[in-house]
């Protein structure tokens, strides 16, 4: 059985975590307290130098250490229900939004936290080396979130889901990101009656309360 290092409170594992869920992939599950800086630990670097949570070490020792190497494995292991698309338009369309939810919105999120909060002096990049905090980069993630905000919340008005008729990876992204929002103060909802009925929907899926 799969070996699952997960931090309960971040958004990254919480996006392999709904994965894992909506496949039904059994795993065991270790935490990983970042709190405390464990990922930079001798014992976790040994299984992921880059020192970030999510890591899934499979049956054969084989390690998986992000979000995108643990979808696709999950979606090879365990093709239903299907997350990434079934069409050759659907797979473009899903791997599209996801990368685009992942540089516009995660990564402005993560500029304006990573930059401001007095918890990361001196982490600003995850990972096992230091990098100072730059304020303008907080400044310019503000901007570029109320930006995305502005054209998804275009997108969604007459969608139900981000990227196909039905469920993906990119609402799982999305709906992360959106959570992720809230700890720089941002409410998604505020304003944008589509980005909140979809918010609504997802919050109806089992996984996503994990």
């Amino acid at each position: 059985m799969p070996t699952f290092y997960d931090f309960q409170r971040a958004p990254s594992p919480r996006r392999a975590r709904i994965v894992l869920a909506e496949k039904g992939i059994a795993h065991k599950v270790r935490q990983i307290d970042l709190a405390t800086a464990e990922q930079l630990s001798d014992e976790y670097r040994a299984i992921n130098p880059a020192c970030t949570v999510p890591a899934l070490v499979l049956d054969d020792g084989a390690v998986l250490t992000d979000n995108a190497g643990i979808a696709a494995w999950a979606e090879a292991v365990q093709p239903d229900p299907p997350l990434l698309g079934t069409s050759p338009l659907e797979k473009a369309a899903v791997a599209s939004w996801n990368s685009r939810i992942e540089g516009e919105c995660f990564m402005a999120i993560a500029e304006v936290l990573r930059n401001t909060s007095k918890g990361m002096i001196d982490r600003a990049l995850p990972g096992p080396n230091n990098f100072a905090q730059i304020p303008e980069l907080a400044a310019r993630g503000q901007a570029r979130l109320a930006q995305f905000l502005d054209r998804f919340e275009d997108h969604m008005k007459s969608r139900d889901w981000v990227a196909t008729d039905g469920f993906s990876l990119a609402d799982i992204t999305a709906g992360v990101a959106l959570d992720f929002a809230g700890w720089v103060k941002v409410d998604a909802n505020q304003g944008r009656p589509g980005i909140a009925a979809w918010r609504a929907r997802l919050a109806q899926r089992p996984s996503y309360g994990l």
